[in-house]
């Protein structure tokens, strides 16, 4: 799995994320911990998962002093266990537990992600439908939090809004409603060979877009039967992708009402941090 920061924004992020938290200045640890202390500490996984971020909790170690240790056991993309043990550094103790905090918020959001999407690609396994993320990221984490969906076994959505045009409902809105003209435009102004989507509501919609030559549409929270109809109208004239509201209990009936491509914006935006610890030992 190809980690999506250079070695000089990983470096930035990480510095930034460890000055957030005066990691620098950690009275606490200066006051408790003689500087001569040594340990070896484990990051375990406290249930199961996927893993993601794991070269950001090295880069942070590291960041606190260059000459700690540290042995990499699980790389971005594992199948976690309870209790794995996915590192171990070993070195000064408050360099250690300086980068805790910092280590562990990287590990456990992205791993967090990576799991939801392994939990949603799991639900549709043997189907023909593709599991993709959408833009509902973070501030700021955008490429991390893609990347924690490639870990989890999902595919990524346009990254940004230069990536591909997405004609939505307030778009049609803006130019009166004409799914013709929209995307006659968007032709006519976008870059050659970008793809053209457009949103539907409706299979009068979908009749519409079709008849205007775009590349996909994006069926938006149809029901079951709608869905089915809508991918009948466009078999072998533009792809289909389905969203809104896809929650684990039906993506299934949605990936077997034929779609070719199901984008889940909770992947990003509502994942739980994935439980792991450090543990001195």
């Amino acid at each position: 799995m190809t980690f999506p920061l250079e070695p000089d924004a990983l470096a930035q992020l990480v510095r930034a994320a460890l000055e957030e938290d005066r990691a620098f200045d950690d009275i606490t640890t200066r006051a408790t911990v003689p500087a001569d202390r040594r340990v070896r500490a484990q990051l375990v996984a406290r249930r199961e998962g996927m893993l993601a971020g794991g070269p950001l909790a090295v880069a942070a170690f590291h960041a606190l002093d260059p000459a700690l240790r540290i042995q990499v056991w699980l790389h971005d993309g594992a199948t976690l266990v309870r209790g794995a043990v996915v590192l171990e550094v070993e070195g000064a103790a408050r360099a250690i537990l300086s980068a805790e905090r910092v280590a562990l918020n990287f590990v456990q959001r992205l791993s967090g992600v990576a799991s939801l999407t392994a939990a949603y690609a799991l639900a549709i396994r043997g189907t023909t439908a593709h599991l993709v993320d959408t833009r509902k990221t973070t501030p700021g984490w955008r490429d991390l939090e893609k990347y924690a969906v490639r870990c989890g076994g999902g595919e990524n959505h346009r990254r940004d809004l230069a990536d591909a045009v997405l004609i939505k409902d307030n778009h049609l809105t803006a130019c009166d409603g004409d799914v013709g003209e929209a995307v006659r435009r968007a032709r006519a102004s976008a870059p050659e060979g970008m793809i053209v989507q457009l949103e539907c509501d409706t299979l009068d919609q979908v009749r519409a877009a079709v008849e205007t030559g775009v590349d996909g549409v994006l069926l938006d929270n149809m029901p079951l039967e709608t869905l089915r109809a809508a991918v009948t109208v466009c078999r072998g004239r533009c792809w289909t992708e389905a969203s809104g509201g896809v929650t684990l209990e039906t993506i299934r009936a949605i990936a077997e009402a034929g779609v070719d491509r199901i984008s889940v914006g909770a992947l990003t935006h509502s994942a739980s941090a994935l439980d792991l610890a450090l543990d001195v030992v």
